[in-house]
């Protein structure tokens, strides 16, 4: 437990550095790992069935957290490409990949003699990007994008986890079975799993802000955690139905995060720490399972993997099935294809092929590492600059800090925050003097660090911050340009 406690302690630290430099903490966590290992630390892990059921939960964490932190009215525009590129995109990068790989397999002792088919199970693995690391960089280098191109990479970062799954899973039973089933069958495996997954998702989303919404627990603290609950019961059944779980979870993520139940805040902020937890337990044992001196052997294939799938595959992938879509210029697509980034979800997937003794797992393990590890540093330390060359970078907004951070799911009001201005206080510096309109109610003063709850003879100042709710939010916010109030909407219910 000490070792375990130093290991994410060191982990929180390196993260700062991440922020702070550009570079994808994800990559940070696989080295602590790599360093902490046999041929580092010597801490001892080969426990790959433990990995892989670490590596699916931390998976379903980090893809619920997403779905309840995106936004349905910043996907909808996007929708449409969206899923092209979480579908049809993943299915021809990982084909193209997959030709290149049985093209080059004979060029190690290790890959000789893979056959095809292994090549596909390899190129299926890394076919799925990673968002957690891409827009953290965003964040910290202080950008954000033109286009409606965030949305468009969350809803390909959040939903092509599961068509990359489906193209592993098939793979391992086809090799295993030794027998190749009809295309039409494989398709339709695919279909049922997709659909059953997506409709699953949204229905026990749904269920789930229903119940929350009707049960009265009496334990405020205990809410996250019936969310919690929720989340993996939506996994579970939906793989008892034998669907998609990765695209359920996702899906359900998103149906609670757009909908209204109690004690919402408190669930967010508890899936984002536990989102963190995840990927750093999810990468520490990750790269723990890898011996750094068994990457030397796969350095050429690898690097030559990592070159076709970043400059030749992923772009192929991305630029054919986004032809339907005009409105997407080249250089959009060209970012798309740049953000190809590869993380934790192919080294769990490669996980399953060594689980399953698959032949040659060992080293598609190690060449799926290895590419993860020439993706971390060259796509995920240039994203922003790349963003800047092609002209798509526009001014950093960052988000307004809330001054009073607090639950109102129930409250069907708009809520403001206002600070008052020397303008404000011309006619009178009573809080009565300020005559807001109707159906407008001030709830809370914050002065400086003080908090005061106020009467209509509180005398304000200028700087102080007033938390408003109204049922006329057209008329509050005329009232606050003729009065000098600069605000904010926080949120409507």
């Amino acid at each position: 437990m000490l070792g375990l406690s130093f290991l994410f302690f060191i982990s929180i630290m390196a993260s700062k550095a991440g922020f702070r430099f550009g570079v994808p903490v994800l990559l940070l966590f696989l080295i602590i790992g790599m360093l902490s290992g046999s041929d580092g630390l010597g801490i001892q892990f080969e426990n790959f069935h433990l990995a892989q059921v670490i590596g699916t939960l931390a998976l379903c964490m980090i893809l619920f957290s997403g779905g309840m932190d995106t936004r349905i009215t910043d996907i909808r525009p996007v929708l449409g490409p969206g899923i092209v590129l979480a579908t049809a995109g993943v299915f021809l990068t990982a084909l193209i990949t997959g030709l290149f790989i049985w093209w080059i397999s004979g060029m190690t002792r290790e890959g000789a003699g893979m056959g095809f088919l292994t090549s596909l199970l390899l190129a299926s693995t890394m076919a799925s990007t990673d968002s957690a690391s891409v827009f953290a960089i965003l964040r910290t280098r202080k950008i954000s994008l033109r286009h409606n191109l965030k949305p468009l990479l969350e809803l390909e970062s959040g939903s092509n986890d599961p068509m990359a799954f489906l193209l592993t899973i098939t793979f391992i039973d086809i090799i295993l079975k030794g027998e190749s089933p009809g295309f039409w069958l494989v398709a339709g495996k695919i279909l049922w799993q997709l659909a059953i997954g997506g409709l699953a998702g949204y229905l026990l989303g749904k269920l789930t802000v229903w119940v929350i919404n009707k049960i009265e627990i009496g334990y405020d603290s205990l809410y996250p955690i019936l969310v919690f609950t929720a989340s993996i019961f939506i996994y579970s059944f939906t793989y008892f139905l034998q669907g998609n779980g990765f695209l359920a979870i996702y899906i359900g993520g998103l149906i609670i995060g757009n909908s209204r139940f109690v004690h919402k805040r408190s669930a967010i902020s508890f899936f984002d720490g536990l989102a963190w937890l995840s990927q750093i337990m999810l990468f520490l044992t990750l790269g723990l399972l890898v011996n750094p001196h068994e990457l030397v052997p796969v350095i050429v294939p690898g690097l030559l993997v990592s070159l076709a799938l970043i400059f030749v595959s992923r772009p192929l992938g991305v630029f054919l099935s986004l032809i339907p879509f005009r409105n997407i210029d080249f250089r959009s697509k060209a970012f798309i294809s740049w953000v190809g980034l590869r993380g934790a979800v192919p080294i769990i997937f490669a996980i399953y092929a060594l689980d399953a003794g698959v032949p040659h797992a060992r080293f598609i393990f190690n060449i799926v590492f290895f590419v993860t590890l020439v993706s971390l540093v060259l796509q995920g330390t240039t994203l922003a600059q790349v963003a800047h060359w092609l002209g798509l970078a526009k001014k950093y907004k960052p988000s307004r800090s809330v001054d009073f951070d607090f639950e109102s799911e129930e409250i069907k009001s708009v809520r403001l925050e206002v600070t008052v201005t020397e303008k404000t206080l011309e006619n009178g510096n009573r809080l009565i003097d300020i005559a807001l309109p109707e159906k407008t109610l001030v709830v809370l003063v914050k002065r400086k660090s003080v908090y005061f709850v106020p009467s209509g003879v509180t005398t304000l100042m200028a700087g102080d911050k007033l938390l408003v709710i109204t049922d006329d939010y057209r008329a509050l916010a005329q009232s606050c340009k003729t009065k000098g109030l600069s605000g904010y909407k926080i949120s409507t219910s």
